[in-house]
């Protein structure tokens, strides 16, 4: 199993720290270094910035989100991104929600599926270096009856083949990310229910594109905190947990939600839900289950944290990507370090 870093979102305050993790997890001979965007930074500015002052470690998107851009530009910031990183771009693409999507987008949240495979379909095709023509529901290329014509990408990837991933939670968004990626980007996975929750749907999917498992990268992110006290440590990720499985996105379409009943947590999930709608932060913070956070991140001493490291690895991660947390420089580089230790006394390294 290898490990990962995700940078989250540049421009919270401490980029010049995400810059030194960047270059002690290429020092530690970290996989991938991830970062993210929403509606601030945007990804692939941060990713050049890393890939500029690194060597080894590879730079991926988690993710670009697809109603940000049409997907010609992104195969062209992809190439030129593996081109700038010698061949170290991962591209990793996701629906993001319907309120960035509709709100700072503009794009209706409509039918994630059927536009995630179309824009795959033409990513594929315009880094391949094919001319470029498509007729799908959602996009037409060129457009009909104008002076378009098919084009084909003009500069030359680094590579034939850049590694694909999707952002899945849903079980059919799973199952096609099996069916259509090279990697699947997770986020609040529990060891414990993986197999269900993630692992089989994307089997499903890999099996009706007539493949396996094998050679398919599957990577979720978890936040690590390194010390004593497991419950202190849970503490600190309550308001980000809350947010995600009380306030992220509606409350129809809260992907994390639902993520959290299908772990058996129904009740809990409702009423975290309920109270951030609300406007009682705090309450929904409070009423999430210590198990839940437990379950979701990587806590305690080196040893407890190897131990659950062997768990995710016996449920079929393939990449482990580690958020470390630390309320100093200091203490983020030691979680990093942490995360080497842990893998290797967990025999994965």
């Amino acid at each position: 199993m290898r490990l990962g870093i995700n940078l989250g979102y540049w421009g919270a305050g401490m980029d010049s720290d995400n810059l030194a993790v960047a270059q002690e997890a290429d020092r530690l001979g970290y996989s991938v270094c991830w970062a993210a965007e929403a509606y601030g930074s945007d990804a692939p500015s941060v990713l050049s910035w890393v890939a500029a002052q690194t060597e080894r470690i590879d730079i991926g998107s988690a993710i670009f989100q697809i109603p940000a851009r049409a997907p010609a530009m992104t195969a062209m910031t992809a190439a030129t991104l593996d081109s700038l990183s010698g061949g170290r771009f991962r591209l990793g693409l996701g629906v993001s929600g319907p309120q960035v999507s509709e709100g700072w987008y503009g794009v209706k949240f409509d039918k994630p599926l059927a536009r995630t495979r179309e824009y795959v379909d033409i990513v594929r095709k315009a880094m391949s270096r094919e001319r470029l023509s498509y007729e799908g529901e959602h996009w037409t290329l060129p457009l009909p009856g104008g002076p378009g014509k098919p084009l084909k990408l003009t500069v030359h990837p680094q590579r034939e083949h850049i590694p694909l991933y999707i952002a899945a939670i849903g079980p059919k968004n799973l199952e096609q990310t099996g069916e259509i990626a090279d990697g699947a980007l997770l986020i609040f996975p529990s060891a414990e229910h993986l197999a269900e929750t993630a692992i089989a749907p994307i089997r499903a999917g890999r099996e009706k594109a007539g493949k396996t498992l094998e050679g398919f990268d599957v990577c979720p992110t978890l936040p690590l905190a390194l010390g004593e006290d497991v419950g202190a440590l849970a503490d600190m990720f309550r308001p980000y947990t809350a947010l995600y499985v009380g306030g992220m996105g509606s409350r129809k379409q809260n992907f994390y939600n639902k993520l959290a009943q299908r772990m058996g947590y129904e009740k809990e999930a409702a009423e975290i839900q309920d109270k951030y709608l609300s406007g009682d932060k705090e309450g929904a913070a409070a009423a999430i289950p210590q198990q839940l956070i437990d379950q979701t991140t990587l806590l305690g001493t080196v040893d407890r944290i190897a131990d659950r490291m062997q768990a995710y690895a016996e449920a079929g991660v393939t990449t482990l990507t580690l958020a470390p947390a630390g309320f100093t420089l200091e203490d983020r580089i030691a979680s990093l370090r942490a995360g080497t230790e842990a893998l290797e006394r967990a025999g994965l390294a």
